[in-house]
């Protein structure tokens, strides 16, 4: 699966979570998924409790999060969570998230 399919399967909709990335078709944020890897929690756990994850979805979490901070690094006075300027960041072309 591409970077670009993976990426596919996060969304940023200002209706959903307060407009957090999240995976499509759900109200799981790519912060708590990698906060439940961070902490130990193993991907078939994931996998276990949230029936209808895929290990592709724990995956593009993990991307979206490399991406994030990756702008985060490159444009640190562009990056303000909730704002527009997010948004357009990560629906520019360059990283290819695409919202609902």
């Amino acid at each position: 699966m591409t970077d670009s399919e993976l990426l596919e399967r996060i969304t940023l909709n200002p209706k959903v979570m307060t407009g957090k990335p999240v995976i499509r078709g759900t109200r799981l944020t790519v912060d708590y998924i990698v906060g439940l890897l961070a902490h130990g929690t193993t991907p078939e756990n994931i996998l276990k409790e949230y029936e209808g994850l895929t290990p592709e979805d724990i995956q593009a979490c993990l991307l979206f999060a490399s991406h994030a901070k990756e702008l985060l690094e490159t444009f640190p006075d562009k990056i303000f969570p909730g704002t527009q300027e997010l948004w357009e960041f990560l629906n520019a072309p360059q990283v290819g998230i695409v919202g609902d």
